[in-house]
């Protein structure tokens, strides 16, 4: 059932409540929150927002399959590929277009590490199954290496930025904002990015039910989202301020990584879905994923304007 679109056709009765499951780095949806336009968009509907805070996008998107939340805010693109290996019934409400450098193999400033190919014998801390892991297997491979031609030290991000700046780690995989406060306190230097490797899309998913249900209010959720990209590109400095205080990072550091994100919040498409494939096949060979996933099995919700 490839692409399968859900459409007004579909929805019912307007809920009266959305629950919105983010992470603490979930920019986008962390402003809205923050400056209250959301619930003021969905007032004429008779809607009210609940929040509910996740420690990652795993746990977040669990929380979507069993219907504890409606809404989830942007999810690094390999986390949706684990929910459909699990089997989890969930629909693709938006995306944020590829920001290939807000994640990158980081090495310390003094490393004499210059290139991919001398990473092979080296501890190298990353985050399994997110987006920073895909990363590596794509640049290992570019080398001509293999994870077994690594010693891999998979750790959350707090854990191996502690690895990585007290000097225990080779190399860390990571992403923004953690790659760019690592950057401004440690000086460490980025070894490559994901450009010509991996686009590292985000993704704004919904459950089934909801998604028929809850159309109106979908479509305000997609055009407030797009609108906030918009605005925070548009105003760094600005943006970086609300975030600093929320993230506990400075503000120069914040419009750092800010820059490297694209905000940019489009429709998703099947052919937009076409590294999710990738992803999926990729992790299938390395023995992360347990069965092979069709990543064209996900339901794509379709806003009236893209």
């Amino acid at each position: 059932m490839a692409g399968l679109a859900l459409t007004t056709a579909a929805a019912a009765q307007t809920p009266e409540k959305v629950r919105i499951g983010y992470q603490r780095s979930s920019t986008l949806i962390t402003v809205l929150k923050t400056n209250g336009t959301l619930e003021k968009a969905l007032a004429p509907l008779g809607v009210e927002v609940s929040w509910h805070e996740f420690t990652s996008g795993l746990p977040l998107l669990e929380a979507v399959n069993i219907g504890s939340i409606d809404f989830s805010a942007d999810v690094a693109d390999t986390v949706p590929i684990f929910a459909q290996a699990a089997g989890a019934r969930l629909v693709y409400v938006a995306d944020e277009a590829p920001s290939p450098s807000a994640q990158a193999i980081l090495v310390p400033a003094g490393s004499p590490i210059a290139t991919l190919e001398q990473l092979k014998g080296k501890k190298i801390g990353v985050t399994k199954g997110a987006g920073s892991h895909y990363l590596l297997l794509a640049a290992l491979a570019k080398a001509g290496l293999a994870i077994r031609d690594v010693t891999p030290a998979y750790l959350t991000p707090a854990d191996a930025r502690a690895a990585f700046v007290s000097g225990n780690l080779d190399a860390w995989v990571a992403w923004d904002p953690f790659l760019a406060s690592t950057q401004s306190q440690s000086g460490a230097r980025v070894l490559a990015d994901g450009t010509g490797l991996a686009s590292y899309k985000r993704y704004y998913l919904a459950t089934e039910d909801f998604s028929k249900r809850g159309d109106k209010v979908l479509q305000v959720l997609f055009e407030r989202l797009k609108a906030t990209g918009d605005w925070v590109k548009a105003n760094p400095g600005p943006a970086a301020e609300t975030l600093a205080g929320l993230w506990g990072i400075d503000a120069a550091t914040v419009e750092k990584a800010n820059a490297r994100r694209s905000y940019k919040v489009g429709a998703v498409t099947p052919a937009g879905l076409a590294e999710q494939q990738k992803i999926a096949d990729t992790f299938f060979a390395e023995g992360v994923l347990p069965k092979k996933v069709d990543a064209s099995d996900a339901a794509n919700w379709k806003p009236a304007t893209p």
